[in-house]
């Protein structure tokens, strides 16, 4: 597509490039670009208004000074080639694709660059994040739940990083349904590159890959808390997985509850480090979610197609150890211990558990897998 073809009507290709310089201007955020157009009308006429205008507004030098060097004409012209090519696109604040639900917030990006489809941005979406470090139950119960609700017409959104956030990606792909991964880095610094493969899945897929960050920004440790509030703000709701209490992941279910929409999150074993970020939502007024039922109900209406829950596998009979592990993780000498067989036998069970998918080992402690 040609970068013409992504403005609203009343956009011409030179105020496109002005937003775009003004977008690179450094400590510029969504609130002081906004004002800056407020102000002078257009972008074109702020890059060319005086510094003392800009100061008049409390804007730091830092912003005016770099506003007409050549680095910044040069990024904005690499945008403008990124544009040019096919399935990457601009939505601004102003364009009419721009997503609603998004545009209700205060702090709203004005510039978001798309990778994918951008009207998959106006589609209900749920969003779903959790540890980077989950335990492997955890990563089976966002893969499970996001297989679900995808198959239910919802599209999956959440933040590409490591653990809870790619098995909800990923789950939503295995059912054949869309995902939006909302990255904290620009689309060209894809970040971590180990989901370089699932971030081109999700486009290719009918979803998309979101950024309000420049195209070339790298990693920045202050910019993913910012990107969490894009992920909510997309969303009905945020359907936390598994979370200890310092994650970033209570971040984004602390600015979905601010900006009214609805929080989930999955309670775990009272033993287990990462159910704690979970039961601390709950017990702030967290919906409880054993089952995608439970998120439904809240959000009945929204959903374009039957939410069929994962198939319940065949009956077979539950090992002591199961009971055991489905209330809490041990380790081998407290299995021991609580079920009163002999270690030789705990150890051939574990064994025959393991290597039915069961059970898992992390960190010295075994863990019941779902079904």
């Amino acid at each position: 597509m040609s970068a013409s073809s992504s403005l609203s009507p009343s956009i011409s290709p030179a105020e496109l490039e002005a937003r775009l310089r003004l977008h690179l201007l450094p400590e510029l955020g969504p609130r002081r670009f906004l004002k800056l157009l407020s102000a002078f009308a257009s972008a074109s006429a702020a890059l060319s208004a005086p510094a003392s205008a800009w100061r008049s507004l409390g804007l730091p030098a830092a912003c005016a000074e770099p506003r007409r060097s050549a680095e910044i004409r040069q990024r904005a012209t690499e945008a403008l080639r990124w544009l040019d090519e096919p399935g990457q696109h601009l939505l601004m604040w102003d364009d009419p694709r721009y997503p609603a639900l998004l545009a209700e917030l205060a702090d709203a990006p004005p510039l978001l660059f798309v990778a994918g489809d951008p009207l998959v941005l106006e589609a209900p979406q749920l969003a779903m994040v959790g540890s980077r470090r989950a335990s492997a139950p955890g990563l089976d119960n966002a893969r499970a739940f996001a297989r679900s609700l995808a198959a239910g017409g919802f599209v999956i959104t959440s933040g590409l990083a490591l653990g809870i956030d790619g098995a909800a990606h990923q789950g939503a792909l295995d059912a054949g349904g869309r995902t939006v991964a909302v990255l904290g880095t620009g689309l060209q610094r894809l970040y971590p590159h180990r989901h370089e493969r699932l971030a081109r899945q999700i486009a290719e897929q009918g979803g998309a890959l979101v950024s309000e960050l420049p195209l070339d920004c790298p990693p920045q440790a202050s910019n993913f808390p910012r990107r969490n509030r894009i992920i909510s703000g997309l969303s009905l709701g945020v359907l936390v997985v598994e979370a200890s209490p310092s994650s970033g992941s209570l971040i984004t279910a602390r600015l979905a509850a601010e900006q009214g929409r609805e929080v989930y999150a999955i309670p775990g074993s009272i033993h287990h480090p990462g159910a704690r970020g979970c039961h601390q939502l709950i017990r702030d007024g967290a919906t409880l979610v054993e089952s995608t039922e439970h998120v439904l109900e809240a959000l009945r209406g929204w959903h374009t197609s039957p939410v069929t829950p994962e198939p319940a596998p065949p009956a077979r009979v539950e090992h002591p150890l199961l009971a055991l592990l489905h209330a809490a993780p041990h380790s081998t000498e407290a299995l021991v211990q609580a079920s009163g067989l002999p270690l030789a036998e705990v150890l051939a069970a574990l064994t025959e558990l393991e290597l039915e998918g069961r059970v898992c080992s992390e960190a010295g402690r075994w863990l019941a897998r779902q079904a």
